[in-house]
């Protein structure tokens, strides 16, 4: 485990490159709750009646198998063992992320989540509020997953994780085909099989995913250092990267391309599940956190970003929620369809959604909603946005 070792010494080097955090967001705090200013309605698309006030931007990511008990609850004390959670070094396991209460487990694991997402933004799905949020589509793993939270269409017939393309239009593609948006969407995944989902030959959106190499323009000698050390590394998953050179090449299309819409979907939570060891996924959590952090800060340092993106964060699945059931999921396993939803943004009210049910397939309407556009009236097949995820305009 390196939670209290490694993790603070990448902050410091992002901190140096965009500057203080801690100004930073008091400025983004003082715009996104200060001003108010209004989009022009796009006569070229299906834009929305009702003006956004500040979202321009958004930032999507979605973390494979992020099950909703550590979201809310933070390590669970079950797996926590050698003997159903594969856990080498319990002793240490625990110093990291055990707290006897819930709130300082789950601050522990996702600080970012808790501490700047939660207050600032809407979390769906919170038990302890009334919360619910269930996957719509009846198979309940990856791709059926992804293709209902990016199309907000809950398709049975969606029912592999065969590399087929996806005979869906994504809410990325549907963005992608208006002019303000034309060029500037981009995705990176961790998973080998985001091109096919995206289906990145039809929607003519650049994916990078899998082991692909990063410096496909080969003029960047940061990301050509980290294709070589992709090349020497040993594969734990072969078709899922590690999820640190997902990170760096969002990381990069941010600060070099500054696209409107990124999509980002790390990987290593679900693996590390499969794979039985309950530690590893903890760590990868905790990562994973992290990295959506830096991602959030470098955009609030470009002018382009800062006040003007909304932050979506989700999970394609839930998981068993049993001893043993919690390393899988899928129809037959109870709790696979439980699962969260995040919203952080200029438009976004603060607080838990309480009393409030919704489905993974009303993710992909509240994107496009965020930005101006009525995605569920021009694909009727598609769920509308989540309720209360962008705040009124009188």
């Amino acid at each position: 485990m390196n939670c209290h070792l490694n993790l603070p010494q990448q902050r410091l080097v992002i901190n140096v490159q965009i500057g203080s955090r801690s100004l930073l967001w008091l400025g983004l705090t003082l715009v996104m709750f200060g001003t108010t200013v209004a989009h022009a309605d796009d006569k070229a698309g299906s834009a929305s009646s009702r003006s956004v006030p500040l979202t321009e931007n958004v930032l999507f990511i979605t973390v494979d198998g992020l099950r909703w008990q550590e979201v809310f609850g933070g390590a669970d004390e079950s797996p926590m063992n050698k003997d159903f959670g594969g856990v080498k070094n319990l002793e240490e396991l625990r110093t990291c992320f055990w707290h006897d209460d819930a709130s300082g487990r789950r601050q522990s694991l996702l600080p970012f989540f808790w501490s700047d997402i939660a207050s600032l933004g809407r979390v769906y799905g919170d038990p302890e509020q009334g919360g619910s949020c269930r996957v719509a589509n009846p198979h309940k793993f990856s791709y059926p997953g992804y293709n209902e939270t990016l199309t907000g269409i809950p398709d049975p017939t969606v029912d592999s994780n065969a590399k087929k393309p996806n005979s869906h239009v994504t809410v990325l593609e549907w963005l992608h085909q208006r002019e303000p948006f034309r060029g500037r969407v981009a995705a990176f995944g961790s998973w080998d099989v985001f091109p096919y989902i995206i289906n990145a030959e039809r929607s003519g959106i650049p994916v990078n995913a899998g082991w692909q190499p990063l410096d496909t323009a080969g003029n960047d000698p940061e990301l050509a250092a980290l294709d070589r050390l992709a090349d020497e590394l040993p594969r734990y998953f072969d078709n899922v990267r590690y999820d640190y050179f997902t990170f760096r090449g969002a990381l990069a299309a941010i600060q070099r391309d500054q696209p409107r819409v990124l999509y980002v979907a790390f990987g290593e939570t679900d693996d590390w599940a499969h794979a039985g060891r309950y530690d590893l996924y903890l760590d990868a959590a905790l990562r994973t956190d992290h990295y959506i952090r830096q991602l959030w800060e470098a955009m609030q340092a470009i002018p382009q970003y800062a006040g003007k993106t909304t932050l979506v964060l989700t999970t394609d699945h839930g998981r068993g929620d049993t001893r043993v059931e919690w390393k899988s999921h899928g129809e037959e396993i109870p709790g696979s369809d439980i699962m969260w939803i995040a919203v952080m943004g200029p438009d976004t009210p603060s607080g838990p959604a309480k009393d409030v049910s919704v489905t993974q397939s009303q993710t992909a309407a509240t994107v496009a909603r965020l930005l101006g556009y009525d995605y569920h009236a021009d694909v009727p097949a598609s769920a509308p946005p989540l309720p209360g995820a962008i705040r009124e305009v009188p």
